[in-house]
């Protein structure tokens, strides 16, 4: 009565920033902003001797705007500075003693790359978006190397008790303030600790160009050992939608359907783009973009056009992620130009923060290209999967039940939620199950070069999964519902459910 499963592999997860929320002041499991406040408050009284209050996983949509102030956070926390980035980690809270450490007033001019939240008089608020977060987190105190390497193993434990077996991190490099987890990786391959196959992306400084090739070289030689390989080379080229950071073709809205001056950011210059890109593949570098907007999108593809024409054809497997707003001419050029698909299937669906923060300001007819996996695998394009946990659940049943459904998967709370169901998202972009387990499985060992792993076949590596039921066997809407009951990687068992 259960089935057996290859070993998911994580195509997009910061698992070393998800152990560090764990270890942290962790808001992740709650959806107000009372509760939010009531658990740093908790948190504060039970740390005194922390430097900083670090933590995160608050979601926009718990607050007016999808902007928190530091005047709601000073009254639980005003003796020392408090820094709390958002679930999708391009967002920051702060108190008021961080923005004075850090000197942020009415006269401090927003970064190229990033927004301070003002109110009417332009005082900051206390959010900070994307780049405007460095202005703080420059100045918290470094994680020292025995966090990393506990943060890597929560991590990687958590990971495995939902049946992942292998994972590309998303960001091996400095961001955030999470610091780099480069080193953590290297100890664990080495002392024998990292059970799960890992292709470390290294983070590709926007603020710089072409000279960090020669860094990242000597990174991918240095830290590339047994089962964690830095191959992938990670670029962000844009920031997310519900902040106006997204890299749109067109203006936002202004939601009341009026076209506003601001079309978003691209983080790295489309030249540049296309320069870099094709030096990384000339390289043998593979690249992993991050890419919301249509605009994006269309760079990141346009930069891979570019390399393809310069180097030709290879098996380097770029693949773009999370692809929320694809322009309908560029489906087609995925499989043209062999770049895969790298969907949170998790975000395909209508929730506050969709319908509250995304869909007034992207308007038609953006707010329906949302997401188009089915559109993408009618075209012939390969698809793999991430998580990109610690930003959500990484749980592939319950992204793979929004990828059948498109809809919240059962257990699953969001903040401001309604009490009836909101309805399907954009169904006609539903995929099968065996199309998202496919994606999960031999399409994410796929993009991470693990080409004897996610199939059960003989002389595969024994990466299985064993789950408490048939998911094939149940209706669509319990697919979430499944779970795993031991996880194996390489025939040896990492996990099995109490």
């Amino acid at each position: 009565g259960r089935m057996l499963t290859p070993g998911f592999v994580d195509a997009h997860v910061h698992p070393v920033w998800g152990g560090l929320d764990l270890m942290r002041c962790n808001l992740a499991e709650d959806v107000t902003s009372e509760a939010y406040l009531e658990r740093i408050g908790e948190y504060a009284l039970a740390n005194p001797d922390a430097e900083w209050i670090l933590g995160g996983g608050w979601a926009m949509a718990a607050f007016p705007g999808g902007t928190p102030t530091a005047a709601a956070l000073d009254g639980v926390v005003s003796d020392r500075p408090a820094f709390l980035a958002n679930r999708d980690g391009h967002g920051a809270w702060v108190n008021s003693a961080a923005l004075r450490l850090a000197g942020i007033g009415r006269g401090t001019p927003d970064p190229p790359d990033g927004r301070i939240e003002r109110d009417g008089g332009g005082e900051p608020t206390g959010t900070l978006h994307e780049g405007a977060m460095i202005l703080v987190n420059r100045l918290i105190p470094q994680t020292s190397e025995a966090e990393m390497s506990e943060a890597l193993l929560l991590g990687q434990g958590y990971l495995h008790s939902l049946g992942v077996t292998g994972w590309q991190d998303a960001i091996v490099g400095a961001y955030g303030d999470a610091g780099d987890p480069a080193q953590a990786y290297l100890t664990a391959a080495q002392d024998g600790s990292l059970t799960g196959r890992v292709v470390g992306a290294l983070w590709w400084d926007r603020g710089a160009g072409l000279e960090q090739l020669d860094a990242l070289h000597e990174r991918r030689e240095r830290f590339s050992h047994g089962r964690f390989q830095a191959s992938a080379v990670k670029i962000m080229q844009d920031g997310v939608a519900e902040n106006f950071t997204a890299a749109m073709l067109e203006p936002y809205c202004d939601g009341h359907g009026q076209w506003t001056d601001n079309s978003g950011i691209s983080f790295v210059e489309p030249r540049l783009l296309r320069s870099a890109v094709t030096a990384l593949d000339e390289a043998g570098f593979q690249v992993h973009f991050h890419a919301i907007g249509d605009r994006a999108v269309r760079e990141c593809l346009d930069a891979v056009e570019s390399a393809r024409a310069a180097n030709g054809t290879n098996d380097l497997r770029h693949h773009i992620a999370h692809l929320q707003v694809v322009h309908p001419d560029d489906i087609a050029r995925f499989r043209r130009l062999r770049v895969a698909a790298n969907l949170q299937m998790l975000w395909a669906t209508l929730e506050p923060q969709m319908v509250e923060l995304t869909l007034p300001f992207l308007g038609e007819p953006r707010s329906a290209w949302q997401y188009p996996f089915g559109d993408l695998l009618r075209s012939g394009a390969v698809l793999v999967a991430g998580s990109d946990w610690s930003v959500s659940t990484p749980n592939p049943w319950a992204a793979m039940h929004v990828a059948v459904n498109r809809s919240t998967p059962p257990g699953e709370v969001e903040p401001g939620a309604p009490a009836e169901p909101y309805e399907a998202f954009l169904p006609e972009q539903a995929i099968d199950l065996g199309t998202a387990l496919t994606a999960y499985t031999a399409g994410s060992a796929w993009v991470n070069h693990l080409d004897d792993c996610g199939r059960i076949q003989q002389d595969a590596l024994a990466d299985l999964v064993v789950l408490d039921r048939d998911p094939f066997d149940a209706p669509a809407d319990e697919v979430g519902l499944t779970r795993v009951d031991q996880t194996y990687v390489g025939g040896r068992l990492v996990f099995e459910r109490s």
